[in-house]
């Protein structure tokens, strides 16, 4: 029981701390060395709006990994969450430093992301820590096609969002492939389409919101 509780008011803890605390990172932001970045107003814009829909996917992240963590009864799998969810708190450190770079906002909606995501989590760890694993797989490979629209659209100027994102990208592959490793079974193919479409709900309304 007393452990059940410590997770839980961890749990909480993060959860407060994710939302509304300013996080720190524990490695340097990435930067391009030499690269200076001039913005005109409307890609400077384009930038924070960008890098709040990346704010919030790093929000939910935090998350899922520790709703994961929460649910699994397996103490190993249980610190694999927990290290994943320390590794993507670097991404949240830097998305928010680059939001207040640029002058632009955090999503106001962070607390709702937050919840979802959360309860996501807990779902997926009810189905079993294989389905859970392989929810995390589906997630981090869509998180990554999604970076990689990102650098898409980011204007060639922004070096240090370009920075950050890549970066992010190619951590977020590290998870994908370690949560594979730690043996992920493949979600059902409507599964993975309704992950798609919530996705693109939380994009569409955190660049604006």
């Amino acid at each position: 029981m007393t452990t059940v509780l410590d997770f839980t008011l961890n749990a909480a803890d993060g959860a407060l701390r994710t939302v509304f605390a300013k996080p720190r990172a524990s490695k340097p932001c990435p930067t391009l060395a030499a690269q200076e970045t001039e913005l005109s107003p409307q890609e400077k814009a384009l930038s924070g709006a960008l890098m709040r829909v990346n704010h919030v996917g790093e929000v939910c992240a935090q998350a899922l990994y520790a709703a994961q963590a929460l649910g699994t009864r397996d103490p190993a799998l249980r610190e694999h969450f927990q290290q994943a969810c320390r590794d993507e708190g670097d991404h949240l450190a830097w998305t928010r430093t680059r939001l207040d770079e640029l002058g632009a906002r955090p999503s106001l909606l962070n607390p709702l992301w937050y919840a979802g995501a959360f309860g996501l989590g807990l779902v997926a760890s009810r189905l079993g820590d294989s389905l859970s694993l392989g929810f995390v797989v589906e997630t981090e490979r869509q998180v990554e096609a999604h970076l990689a629209s990102h650098l898409d659209r980011l204007p060639e100027g922004d070096h240090e969002s370009r920075a950050i994102v890549a970066q992010m990208k190619d951590d977020e592959a590290v998870h994908a492939q370690a949560a594979q490793d730690a043996g992920a079974r493949l979600l059902p193919a409507p599964v993975k389409a309704l992950m798609r479409t919530a996705a693109k709900v939380m994009t569409t309304v955190a660049h604006r919101i």
